[in-house]
């Protein structure tokens, strides 16, 4: 039984209402002399609160997208481990094909030698009769931290959400692409580090497996990112740092923009891989042809509105195009994050190149 899934978080409220039930029918039932039945009933006084705890921490982990899974909860998944860093390299990389229609593969990037999970998925248009010569737009979806991959498929409500803008007419047919945002299991809020070259996983690596196996429109206009917070952050970032493989990143709720001392402690480091930062090195450079779109809610204190209000000043006259949405609620979660997903897809769709036909 999944983690995230509704049958689970039901099966737990059940097995902590019938655990109630039993301490109430048994408490005076107990046979034996007192120092048998007080331990027995302390046990289900115990077995009460374990199953209650355990149902809110379930509610809890599905509204904010903590886990996905449970190799992520326990930390077995195979992508987010150091052995993962022997993968196959880049060339022999085999997809394997999901019953969710989704094709998944573990890698090792060539430029950052990383290896980590990527998951892709292909709009139905994409084997539509007719379009053999048709290439597609590509969105990355960055996820957050904790968080995996496939937090995008189990809580994110993505495809669909993607296929029902889609036959609104409100938003391209993308190819998703969701790689994991820390292969190796260490986040540096997509940075390169003498340790770890995260961006050049995410910027270089990726998009380079995307475009050898896939039907892609050319970077930059056909290529895009879309994050929630610490991928968020990302989202914001990389189009800045790589302009030549990002047309454009929406940011829902993202991560302080100034970067966070927790993860990348030397301060000229973090400043020079934060968005605020690198915004401002954008006014030298007026034909920088990126756009960013950032979102939050008046009630996330994890993303305050103020910081949008502070990125738009400090984006004046640099030739980045930035579109800020607040919604006046919604908590730091999936929940809000889907409801944004119209604006942030919509905006995308008119930054990022539709599918068209190769030349």
């Amino acid at each position: 039984m999944e983690l995230t899934s509704t049958s689970f978080l039901v099966t737990l409220i059940v097995v902590t209402g019938l655990a109630m039930l039993a301490a109430l029918l048994l408490w005076n039932r107990i046979p034996g002399p007192g120092w048998v039945r007080w331990p027995a009933r302390l046990l289900m006084i115990g077995l009460c609160q374990l199953t209650a705890i355990c149902v809110v921490a379930t509610w809890i982990n599905g509204s904010y997208g903590l886990y996905s899974s449970w190799d992520d909860l326990l930390g077995t998944d195979a992508g987010q481990n150091d052995s993962a860093m022997t993968g196959p390299p880049l060339g022999r990389a085999k997809f394997t094909l999901g019953g969710d229609g989704t094709r998944t593969t573990y890698f090792r990037g060539s430029h950052s030698k990383l290896a980590g999970q990527v998951i892709v998925w292909t709009p139905p248009e994409y084997d539509a009769p007719g379009a053999e010569k048709t290439r597609f737009p590509v969105l990355m979806l960055l996820h957050g931290y904790p968080g995996s991959p496939r937090s995008w498929l189990d809580i994110g409500d993505m495809p669909g959400a993607l296929e029902q803008l889609v036959q609104l007419g409100a938003a391209h047919p993308f190819i998703l692409v969701i790689p994991d945002l820390y292969p190796g299991g260490v986040n540096t809020d997509c940075t390169n580090t003498p340790q770890r070259k995260v961006a050049s996983w995410l910027a270089e690596d990726v998009p380079d497996l995307v475009a050898k196996n896939f039907r892609t429109l050319p970077e930059p206009k056909g290529w895009g990112l879309m994050g929630i917070s610490t991928g968020a952050f990302c989202a914001a970032k990389l189009p800045l740092q790589y302009p030549k493989a990002f047309r454009a990143g929406a940011a829902l709720d993202p991560d302080p923009l100034t970067g966070d001392p927790d993860v990348l402690s030397d301060p000229v480091l973090r400043e020079r891989n934060s968005p605020m930062w690198l915004v401002q090195q954008a006014k030298r450079d007026k034909n920088t042809d990126v756009g960013l779109f950032l979102a939050t809610s008046a009630q996330d204190k994890d993303s305050p509105p103020q910081q949008l209000t502070e990125f738009t000043e400090a984006a004046r006259n640099s030739g980045v195009r930035v579109k800020t949405l607040v919604r006046p609620q919604g908590g730091h979660n999936f929940q809000t994050w889907i409801a944004m997903y119209p604006d942030a897809l919509g905006w995308l769709s008119t930054e990022i190149s539709p599918p068209s036909e190769a030349p």
